[in-house]
């Protein structure tokens, strides 16, 4: 008979009932190595709701409560975004650890605060960008770090889809909205997944919603060595999702998805789930590229059960080596604004 490989799972409670939190639950539900053991909402009905739908033990209305529950060892962060900062820092005071959903911050200072009360505290925070921790991302790093491509000169990346609702939260100039945090934090933290490290400066323009927001950003990184990085990110245009990344010796190119699946469920997943393409092409060269398979499935499971892994092997390195990425990203994300809003001028990053 075999043995239960988590005899021990990571028990965490769900902070907000929204339509991203019932993503997570969704996918998370099958782990072994993570219990949804509570969820809060601030209206009672809709965390009874949510609690039954998922199976979930427990329920809170109001937050606090969550946060006071003895049962759970973690929180999962699906709040709007100028929520992150404020429930994050609670939730670590009150010894919890947290993995929370990008953007971690509105901005540098708030992420820095962040992950000074967690140190504080003793507990670890993680930010959830899902398709960190696909295993194509991990292959991704793996070729990077080999030199598969020499060393890397440049990356062009764009994401983009067509927000429909005007009323949308991501319209919202006071809760963190627009594409530069939205989709445009995905984008900051590929590029400093494949460079390793943060940008020196940033030059972009941006395009103004009625709201206020950003409907689309342009930026450029230069990392004062040669090497730049430019990107796009737009909330009205087709959905896409993409990256180049050329180095001295070869190519990648990937899609760098969320969620994935397998190609034979490429038109039958329940969820809707594709698969991502990588492609490699070694060499400097005109050569025949390789087209790269990985494992599939949720980007939501594999965070949770990352954070697990991380959680029981007590890897503070791991969480380090994370944190200083989160707080680049941030740091990117506000010299590119600030450039926005300086009609392209180059923007020193804080350091």
């Amino acid at each position: 008979m075999s043995q239960n490989p988590h005899p021990n799972p990571l028990r965490i409670g769900i902070l907000g009932a929204a339509n991203i939190a019932r993503q997570f639950a969704r996918d998370v539900a099958p782990s072994r190595a993570v219990r949804l053991a509570a969820v809060a909402s601030r209206s009672a009905d809709k965390a009874a709701a949510f609690a039954t739908e998922f199976g979930i033990p427990r329920w809170h209305a109001g937050y606090e409560g969550l946060l006071a529950d003895g049962g759970i060892d973690a929180v999962y962060i699906p709040l709007p975004n100028h929520l992150h900062g404020e429930w994050a820092i609670k939730a670590v005071e009150h010894g919890k650890h947290v993995l929370c959903e990008k953007p971690l911050a509105l901005h540098r200072a708030e992420a820095a605060a962040m992950f000074d009360a967690a140190r504080r505290h003793g507990v670890m925070l993680l930010e959830a960008y899902p398709y960190w921790f696909q295993p194509q991302t991990g292959q991704l790093v793996e070729l990077l770090q080999a030199g598969a491509i020499g060393r890397v000169q440049q990356v062009q990346a764009s994401f983009g889809f067509t927000l429909r609702k005007p009323d949308d939260i991501r319209m919202r100039l006071e809760t963190g909205g627009g594409a530069l945090l939205d989709v445009g934090s995905y984008l900051a933290s590929l590029v400093r997944l494949v460079m390793g490290r943060a940008p020196r400066r940033a030059s972009a323009t941006s395009t103004p919603a009625a709201t206020g927001v950003d409907i689309a950003t342009t930026a450029t990184l230069d990392y004062g060595d040669g090497c730049q990085a430019q990107l796009r990110c737009a909330m009205n245009v087709a959905q896409h999702r993409h990256a180049s990344i050329v180095g001295s010796d070869g190519w990648i190119e990937t899609e760098f998805a969320n969620h994935t699946a397998d190609a034979a469920e490429a038109t039958e997943h329940p969820w809707g789930y594709r698969p991502s393409l990588m492609r490699l092409r070694r060499g400097a060269t005109v050569a025949a590229a390789e087209t790269l398979i990985a494992p599939a499935g949720s980007g939501f499971r594999f965070a949770a059960e990352a954070f697990a892994r991380v959680l029981r092997n007590h890897d503070r390195d791991a969480i380090e080596r994370a944190a200083q990425a989160s707080v680049d990203i941030a740091a990117t994300l506000d010299a590119i604004a600030a450039s926005a809003r300086a009609d392209g001028a180059w923007v020193a990053l804080t350091s």
